[in-house]
């Protein structure tokens, strides 16, 4: 298995953090990735606790939930709604961590494909600076770029 590599994790506005990430593999792989339970719980830990539980209705007004347990026994939890979802091209929910219910974002997801390589560009848009600024202050770049090298070998692995 080959990485493309880490994430970028800019700020674009006060309210927003936008990742982008190349992905060696097709798009559509990358997106059963994302959206599937079974594939989500291979990669969403980010080796940082055990999974718990994960809940995705993949449908407009459809809820996702993901919880994990840290190994200090700490519960981390997210949960949102689906606002738009055309199959292997874009995804926009609601998302919330449940340590912090009043900071709800936005997030929008995009997956292109160039040549059997797919970039995920995901934009996340917080009501307030300070909600941006903890979300960053989280520590949330380590494990989402450690996610995120799980989730290529994950859509990798279908491939076979």
């Amino acid at each position: 298995m080959t990485s493309s590599g880490t994430a970028t994790v800019t700020l674009p506005t006060d309210e927003q953090i936008m990742v982008v990430r190349e992905f060696d593999a097709p798009r559509e792989l990358v997106f059963r990735a994302w959206t599937e339970p079974d594939l989500v719980r291979r990669w969403w830990h980010a080796n940082r606790g055990e999974i718990r539980s994960i809940e995705i209705d993949l449908r407009v007004g459809g809820r996702w939930r993901y919880v994990m347990v840290t190994p200090e026994g700490q519960e981390v939890a997210f949960h949102g709604i689906y606002r738009e979802v055309v199959p292997g091209e874009r995804l926009v929910a609601t998302e919330v961590y449940e340590g912090m219910p009043d900071a709800e974002a936005v997030t929008t997801v995009t997956f292109t494909e160039d040549d059997g390589r797919t970039t995920v560009t995901l934009l996340v848009q917080h009501a307030r600076k300070e909600h941006r600024d903890a979300h960053v202050a989280s520590g949330m770049e380590d494990g989402l770029q450690d996610a995120l090298d799980l989730l290529e070998q994950v859509a990798q692995s279908l491939d076979r």
